[in-house]
């Protein structure tokens, strides 16, 4: 009779903490984005945005498509963030069992012994055989071990997210890298033929002097003109092999070559679609991430909340315990006892414990705040990065066409000695720069897609 009514009690003050748990625990109400303008001068309803096409599908290179692939496969950075994954889920999964009692099984033996030879003639010995099972139990009334269960959760869900905004990144910078090395391949092949030229170039000019058209000064001109682009091919050559290199070092493997194919025969995606901005949410990594970041601090403001309360402890026991041996003769033993403890004065532990959790709550609102005003400026720079790149190709088209022709004609113009050689010399010159220009401004169109699939969220999908 007595046990049931500490069962009883015990019972009953669970549903009443229960009860009162409703007032002490605050829901939590995920924070959206409302800024319809995130994207400058990117207004748009259209929902359909390129985030959600899978990196295949916006990287159609197949020499690109199987680094992007090692690449997820064996980079450091991208397993470490597996790591740190598994690791909260882990501590996820032990919190769920905190709601749960603990149960102890303990069995022992004890021997004692006693001399009384002056009256017995003899030792007295004792032995006394135990086993008991003890349970130990937290009533979560004011719910904090549910929300400390749910902090962990939201930890393990911000773990998930940092793997996908590494994978993100990976897939952005394995492109970018591909994209720099095929431009430095251009850059590489253009240098090596405007020296040919230029070897030519020499030539003609000594034959000019020997016909007295020119004099040594063209010759010497000339000739240092073609050195000035020959001295440039190491440069580009040390170029090419640190970003072979870097990339090696994405993909996980020692340093050496990389197959790849030509700048010219890439086919960027057309149609950039953005989408909206509250999509953010659903498909960019670091914004999730941010928001389980402010999840998991408001749910330990939550628990230091609780604090404040009283906490139920149960505990019971219940064995046998017997003289001699296990199987002998002994007695079933039971202990029920349950326990309120409230704080009273402890040197204001809770209340810095609380005021700590809302500070730190405030700085993950901020921080997600920061997060998606980020996004907005990615997306609006690549747009407009891109944009950029397009309104110079027609530009830049038409000057490497004048260009072309003001090397031909300064050139025959010097063959008749109606003009220097430092005209053909300037000519020359920005003919050279405007090719490695014109290769800069498709290197820059296929990294605003880059920088734009990135910043929407693609490339974890």
């Amino acid at each position: 009779m007595r046990l049931n009514k500490q069962l009883h009690i015990a019972i009953l003050l669970i549903a009443a903490g229960s009860w009162f748990s409703c007032n002490v625990m605050k829901p939590y109400t995920p924070p959206g984005i409302t800024q319809s303008n995130l994207y400058r001068d990117a207004g748009t309803s259209d929902t359909n945005t390129i985030a959600t096409l899978h990196w295949r599908e916006i990287f159609t290179d197949t020499l690109l498509q199987q680094l992007i692939e090692a690449g997820i496969k064996n980079n450091l950075d991208l397993q470490v963030a597996y790591s740190r994954m598994r690791q909260a889920d882990a501590s996820y999964r032990q919190s769920r069992l905190a709601l749960f009692p603990a149960v102890n099984a303990d069995a022992s033996a004890t021997f004692a012994g006693a001399s009384n030879t002056v009256n017995t003639q003899r030792n007295i010995t004792s032995q006394v055989y135990t086993a008991e099972v003890t349970a130990n139990w937290e009533a979560d009334i004011w719910g904090k071990l549910r929300s400390s269960k749910r902090a962990n959760l939201a930890a393990f869900l911000q773990a998930g997210a940092n793997a996908r905004a590494v994978q993100t990144a990976l897939v952005a910078e394995i492109a970018n890298n591909y994209y720099l090395l095929l431009s430095l391949d251009e850059k590489l092949k253009i240098t090596q033929q405007t020296v040919v030229n230029r070897e030519a170039t020499v030539e003609v000019m000594k034959a000019l002097k020997i016909a007295d058209v020119v004099t040594g000064a063209a010759v010497v001109q000339s000739e240092a003109s073609r050195y000035a682009a020959e001295v440039t091919i190491p440069d580009l050559k040390q170029s090419i092999r640190e970003t072979e290199n870097q990339l090696c070092i994405l993909l996980g493997v020692p340093s050496g070559p990389i197959a790849r194919d030509s700048l010219n025969d890439q086919l960027p995606i057309m149609l950039l679609k953005t989408g909206v901005p509250m999509q953010l949410l659903a498909n960019r990594p670091d914004i999730q991430e941010a928001e389980y970041n402010l999840r998991y601090y408001f749910q330990l403001a939550n628990v230091a909340r609780a604090q404040f309360y009283p906490s139920l402890n149960i505990s019971a026991s219940g064995g046998y315990s017997a003289y001699r041996s296990f199987t002998g003769p002994g007695s079933f033993v039971s202990n029920l006892v349950a326990g309120l403890t409230q704080p009273i004065f402890n040197q204001g532990i809770n209340k810095a414990r609380l005021k700590i959790a809302r500070e730190q709550q405030q700085q993950a609102a901020l921080g997600f705040q920061s997060a998606v005003l980020t996004a907005g400026q990615e997306v609006s720079n690549a747009l407009f990065s891109y944009q950029t790149a397009m309104d110079k190709s027609n530009t830049r088209r038409l000057q490497l066409l004048n260009l072309q022709k003001s090397v031909e004609y300064t050139q025959e113009l010097v063959r008749y000695g109606f003009a220097n050689y430092t005209e053909v010399l300037n000519a020359q010159q920005s003919l050279l720069q405007a090719q490695l220009q014109q290769i800069n401004d498709h290197l820059q169109r296929l990294q605003s897609i880059v920088y734009l699939y990135r910043a929407l969220g693609g490339g974890w999908q």
